[in-house]
């Protein structure tokens, strides 16, 4: 499965299921050690909780992937929390659930329910962002060029990720991965053949509050 989204600021929710609490606290990871350091953070603050199970998944193609019932039934917390991360499209993620135990048994069907929606809680509370595929175009025009390349820009809702002003303006702009050689084709038409556009290798990006954010 081709992953998705990730995210860029963690969250944490809660839910209470006959009067066992369930924490569930979301992290952006890169690789493993973070992830597993998450956990230990996690188990250290709610030390004297019953249960801490996990779920992490690290690379876009799911290149890690990994969960924990932590003491739960086998296949009732940790599994479920993965699948709640996969079904949201989510990679570079760790999901914690912490259980105080509320004295009372959920029973196998009770205790999926909790956990997976532990998890959706605290996705609820983090910032998820969307995957993207560009390249960078970076590449040098005169002032009196300006305005049409701007134009065309927003026309076509390409984000500007800089503006150099000198002698000569140097701007890098992000082209989708899927429009990168229509867009090069069409602002060098703009120009009447006087830009040179240097493209770079397929890069994640993602936007956030209308900014490039290289992933």
């Amino acid at each position: 499965m081709d992953l998705k989204k990730t995210i860029y600021e963690g969250g944490s929710g809660e839910v209470v299921e006959k009067k066992s609490r369930f924490i569930g606290d979301i992290f952006p990871v890169t690789n493993e050690a973070e992830a597993v350091n998450h956990i230990a953070a996690v188990k250290k603050k709610y030390y004297d909780a019953r249960h801490h199970c996990f779920a992490y998944i690290i690379g876009r193609n799911q290149d890690v992937k990994r969960f924990s019932d932590d003491g739960e039934p086998s296949g009732t917390a940790g599994k479920p929390m993965l699948d709640v991360l996969e079904r949201e499209g989510i990679y570079n993620v760790c999901a914690v659930v912490t259980r105080y135990f509320g004295g009372t048994l959920l029973g196998t069907g009770g205790l999926v329910r909790a956990y997976s929606k532990a998890v959706q809680e605290g996705l609820e509370n983090c910032s998820v962002i969307e995957q993207l595929l560009g390249r960078i175009a970076t590449f040098q025009i005169s002032y009196t060029q300006l305005g049409k390349i701007q134009y065309y820009c927003g026309t076509n809702s390409i984000p500007v990720m800089d503006t150099i002003y000198e002698e000569a303006i140097t701007m890098k702009l992000m082209f989708p991965v899927e429009k990168a050689e229509e867009y090069e084709k069409a602002l060098i038409s703009l120009t009447e053949g006087q830009v040179s556009i240097d493209l770079s290798d397929t890069v994640e990006y993602s936007m956030v509050n209308n900014q490039v954010i290289l992933l």
